[in-house]
C-alpha cells in the first residue's frame, strides 16, 4: 500500500500536461500505511490526525514535548508533575501550577468567614511588647485589662516601623482616682495594617488579675 494516495492517474500513453501534474499533487493524500492506527490516523480528509489514545500522561509528565518542536526553543511545556493539589497552597513555589480545586478550596478558606480568629495573644501581656501583623490582611486587635486596683493609663499605638518610631495613637483608655478602686476595667482596640507592628502600653497601681489580648484577621 502507498503511503500517499495520487491526486490522479495515468494511462501509458496519455499526454502529459500541466493540469494533471497539479492535480497529481494538489489532489493528493496520505493513505492508510502512513499511520499506526493506534496513536495516529488518516481523517476523512485524508489528513494525519493524532488519536486521544496517542495522548497520554507518560509522555507529558517526560517533559520531553516542548515549543523547540512547535514555535520556540526558549519555552518549555509544563508537566504533570509541575501542577500540585494542595488546597493549603503551603508547597507553592515560583516553579510550579496549581489546580482550579486547589485554588478554588484556598481562596474559599481565605474569605468565607470575615472574622477569623488569629491569635489569643494572652502570653503576650507585657507592657509595650512589639508585635507585627504578618497575615497579609489587615487586623483587628483588642486589649482588655482588668485590675483591683485604679488603671492610670492604657494605649494602643501602630507603626510601620519595628521599632515602633513614627508610630501613630490609635487608642487611648485613662481611669484616675486619687482614692483605691476596686475592680477597674478598660478595653482598646484597633486596626494593625498588613506587615505593620503594634504595642499596648499600661499602668496601674497593681498588676493585672486578668488580661485578654486578641486579633481577628478581617
Amino acid at each position: 500500500m502507498a503511503i500517499i494516495n495520487k491526486g490522479t492517474a495515468f494511462s501509458n500513453g496519455e499526454q502529459l500536461s500541466a493540469s494533471k501534474l497539479n492535480d497529481l499533487v494538489d489532489g493528493a493524500t496520505f493513505g492508510t500505511d502512513s499511520v499506526d492506527n493506534s496513536t495516529t490516523l488518516v481523517n476523512a480528509n485524508g489528513a494525519i490526525t493524532v488519536r486521544d489514545s496517542g495522548i497520554t500522561a507518560a509522555k507529558l509528565a517526560t517533559g520531553a514535548v516542548t515549543t523547540a518542536k512547535i514555535l520556540d526553543a526558549n519555552v518549555t511545556f509544563a508537566k504533570l508533575t509541575d501542577v500540585i493539589d494542595d488546597d493549603t497552597m503551603d508547597t507553592a513555589d515560583a516553579a510550579t501550577l496549581a489546580t482550579s480545586e486547589s485554588i478554588k478550596a484556598y481562596t474559599d478558606s481565605k474569605t468565607s468567614d470575615p472574622a477569623r480568629l488569629y491569635n489569643n495573644l494572652a502570653h503576650s501581656t507585657v507592657s509595650a511588647n512589639i508585635q507585627q501583623n504578618t497575615t497579609g490582611r489587615p487586623l483587628w486587635v483588642s486589649f482588655t485589662f482588668y485590675t483591683a486596683d485604679n488603671i492610670d493609663f492604657l494605649i494602643g499605638e501602630i507603626s510601620p516601623n519595628s521599632n515602633m518610631s513614627s508610630n501613630t495613637r490609635v487608642g487611648q483608655s485613662r481611669m484616675i482616682d486619687t482614692q483605691t478602686v476596686d475592680n477597674c476595667a478598660t478595653q482598646v482596640t484597633m486596626i494593625v495594617p498588613s506587615q505593620w507592628y503594634w504595642r499596648f502600653e499600661y499602668l496601674s497601681n497593681q498588676a493585672a488579675q486578668e488580661i485578654v489580648h486578641s486579633s481577628f484577621i478581617l
